[in-house]
């Protein structure tokens, strides 16, 4: 009976391995506005659009900022807050090393705590 029970156990725990990949993705939608509007907003030195505008943004584990630009006016940069994803314990729990380092290696460990943010920009 232990036999049978063992393959089972095996595609139970390797499909727990990253976890929170699997459940939470790797990205998160991340709502930008401006005063004034019509900002182009850049993340990783890439233009994703202008402002009010949502951009999908992909987690990592280094710092992530994004870059709000328009003529006249200061270029802002906002830095992209963010916290530990909890359901990364899974793994530490049951994935072990594998996959922590899966839910590590796609930016998944942590989640952007916020979801908007309000931009005042400066004229030159």
């Amino acid at each position: 009976m232990k036999k049978r029970n063992l393959p089972i156990l095996i595609l139970i725990g390797m499909s727990s391995v990253s976890c929170a990949t699997i459940l939470t993705g790797t990205s998160d939608d991340v709502t930008f506005t401006s005063n004034p509007s019509g900002a182009s907003v850049f993340v990783k030195n890439v233009e994703k659009c202008k402002t009010p505008c949502n951009v999908t943004v992909q987690r990592t584990l280094s710092k992530s900022t994004a870059e709000l630009k328009l003529d006249g006016y200061q270029d802002q940069s906002v830095k992209l807050e963010k916290t530990f994803n909890p359901v990364s314990l899974v793994n530490i729990l049951i994935g072990g090393a594998i996959g922590v380092a899966v839910d590590a290696a796609t930016g998944s460990l942590t989640k952007y705590q916020k979801k908007t943010y309000e931009v005042e920009l400066e004229a030159k």
